[in-house]
C-alpha cells in the first residue's frame, strides 16, 4: 500500500499537481482485529474526514489572499515587447520648377511597408491612497481569520459526530448482549418446560410458551445484531473511512460526571464558540470594506518609470520617462455611493446575525446542560431498576423451577429485566451524548 501511495504522489508531481495532502488509507489507519478508543477514533476523523480537508484548502486559500492584498505594497514591473508590418499611404504633389527644370511626376500616393519594433519595461508603485491598501489587508486578515474559526466549527461537529455514533456502537452492542442474554435464558426455561412435561408435571401450553418467548427473542437478537452493523457504518463515515478492515472499540459507556454550572457553560460558549468567533471577524472585515469603498472619493498617489526601445530598424532607438501620477475619481455614476451604502447593509447584516447566533448559543447550551442533568438523574434510577428486575426474575425462576410458578410470570419477569438493561444502557448512552452536546456548545475543543 505505500508503494502505491508512492506511485500516486509521482502521477501528481507529474501531471503538475501539488501534493497538499494525501487521503489516509484505511489498513494503515487501522489494523484488523485492532482494539481502538475514542481518541483514536477522533485522530482519525480530524486526519481524514473530508469535511475538515475542505476547511483546511480554504484557510490556505484565505492565506493567499492576504498575500493577494499585500502585493500591492511592491513594485508592479510589466515587460512589453510587440512586432508590426505597417503599410502605410503617403501623398505626393507635381512641382513645376523654373526655366529648363525637368518637371516631376504628377500628383498621386506612395506605398511605403516597413518593420517596427517596439519594446519597453515599466514600473510603478503605489506611494499614498488613504490606506486602501492596509485597509484590504486587514480585510483579508480578518477573513483569513474567519476561515481558521470555520475550521474549528468544522472540526467540532465531526468530533461530535464521532462521539455519538462511538457510544451508538457501545449501545448497540450491549444491547446486542442483551438480547443474547434472553435468547439464553428463554432457551434454559424451554428446556426447563420440556422436561416438566416429559415428566407430566406441567402442560403442553407451558412448552409452547417456551417456543414462542424463543422465537420472539431470536428476533429481537437480529434487529439487535442489525442495529450494530449500521452504528458501525455510521461511525466509519464519521470518521472518514470507506472500507475499513474490522475492528473493535474500547467500552468507556460508564457514568463518570461532567462537572459544569450553567454560568459557566454559557460564558465558555460566548468565548469559545467557533461559529461566534467566526461571524465576529466577519463583522470586522465588513466594518472595514466600509471605509474601504469611502477611498473611492479619495486621489491617489503612484509614481511610474519607463524605458522604451523603439524603431523600424535594429540598433532601435532608446528613450526613458518617469514621473509621478494622480488619480482622482470626478464622476462615476454615483458608484462609490451605492458602494458604501452595500457595505454598511453588510455590516448592520452582520450585527444583527451575531445577536441571532447568540441567542441560538444560549438555547444551546440551555437545552444541553437540562439534557446533561435530566440524564444524570436518570441513570441511578435505571441502575435500580435493573437491580429489581434481577431480583424478580430469579424469584420467579426459582418459584417455576420449584414446580409453582408459571411460564407467563417468568416470561413477564425476563421481559422486565431485559426492558430495565435497555433502559439503563440508554440512559448511559443519553449522558454522553449530553455532555458531548454540552461540549459542542460551550466550543470545547
Amino acid at each position: 500500500m505505500t508503494k502505491m501511495k508512492k506511485i500516486y504522489q509521482s502521477l501528481l508531481i507529474i501531471i503538475g499537481m501539488s501534493v497538499v495532502s494525501f487521503p489516509a488509507w484505511s489498513e494503515e489507519l487501522i489494523a484488523k482485529d485492532s482494539t481502538i478508543n475514542l481518541e483514536r477514533c477522533l485522530q482519525i476523523a480530524q486526519e481524514n474526514q473530508p469535511n475538515i480537508m475542505a476547511s483546511t484548502y480554504n484557510v490556505q486559500a484565505a492565506k493567499s489572499q492576504v498575500g493577494q492584498a499585500a502585493s500591492y505594497f511592491f513594485p508592479q514591473i510589466n515587460l512589453n515587447a510587440s512586432y508590426a508590418r505597417v503599410n502605410s499611404s503617403a501623398s505626393s504633389s507635381a512641382s513645376l520648377g523654373g526655366a529648363g527644370a525637368t518637371p516631376s511626376l504628377g500628383a498621386g500616393n506612395v506605398n511605403r511597408e516597413f518593420d517596427q519594433y517596439k519594446t519597453s519595461i515599466g514600473l510603478t508603485q503605489n506611494i499614498f491612497d488613504f490606506g486602501k491598501v492596509w485597509t484590504g489587508v486587514d480585510i483579508e486578515r480578518y477573513y483569513l481569520k474567519a476561515a481558521k474559526s470555520d475550521l474549528d466549527n468544522t472540526t467540532s461537529q465531526v468530533v461530535f459526530n464521532v462521539k455519538q455514533y462511538y457510544f451508538k456502537v457501545l449501545q448497540a452492542k450491549h444491547n446486542k448482549s442483551i438480547a443474547e442474554e434472553a435468547v439464553n435464558s428463554y432457551q434454559q426455561h424451554l428446556d426447563q418446560a420440556q422436561g416438566f412435561y416429559k415428566v407430566g408435571t406441567k402442560p403442553k401450553f407451558d412448552v409452547t410458551k417456551a417456543e414462542v418467548d424463543l422465537s420472539n427473542a431470536k428476533l429481537q437478537l437480529v434487529q439487535a445484531d442489525n442495529t450494530l452493523k449500521v452504528a458501525i457504518v455510521n461511525l466509519n463515515n464519521a470518521m472518514g473511512l470507506a472500507n475499513p478492515p474490522e475492528y473493535q472499540i474500547e467500552d468507556n459507556l460508564s457514568f463518570v460526571k461532567y462537572e459544569v454550572t450553567y454560568d459557566d457553560a454559557i460564558s465558555k460558549a460566548y468565548d469559545n464558540r467557533p461559529d461566534l468567533q467566526s461571524l465576529l471577524a466577519k463583522q470586522k472585515a465588513a466594518k472595514k470594506n466600509i471605509y474601504l469603498n469611502v477611498t473611492g472619493y479619495l486621489p491617489t498617489l503612484a509614481g511610474f518609470a519607463d524605458y522604451n526601445w523603439a524603431g523600424q530598424d535594429f540598433p532601435l532607438q532608446d528613450s526613458w520617462d518617469a514621473g509621478l501620477a494622480i488619480s482622482f475619481n470626478i464622476f462615476n455614476g454615483f458608484l462609490t455611493q451605492y458602494q458604501i451604502n452595500q457595505a454598511k447593509a453588510n455590516y448592520n447584516l452582520m450585527r444583527a446575525n451575531e445577536e441571532l447566533l447568540r441567542q441560538g448559543i444560549l438555547l444551546d447550551v440551555q437545552q444541553s446542560y437540562l439534557n446533561l442533568k435530566a440524564a444524570e438523574d436518570t441513570i441511578p434510577v435505571a441502575e435500580l431498576a435493573v437491580k429489581q428486575a434481577q431480583e424478580n426474575l430469579d424469584l420467579a425462576n426459582g418459584r417455576y423451577t420449584a414446580g409453582v410458578g408459571s411460564p407467563i410470570e417468568v416470561t413477564d419477569s425476563q421481559l422486565a429485566y431485559s426492558n430495565a438493561e435497555t433502559n439503563y444502557t440508554a440512559a448511559l448512552y443519553n449522558y454522553k451524548v449530553a455532555q458531548a452536546s454540552l461540549e459542542k456548545a460551550m466550543g470545547v475543543k
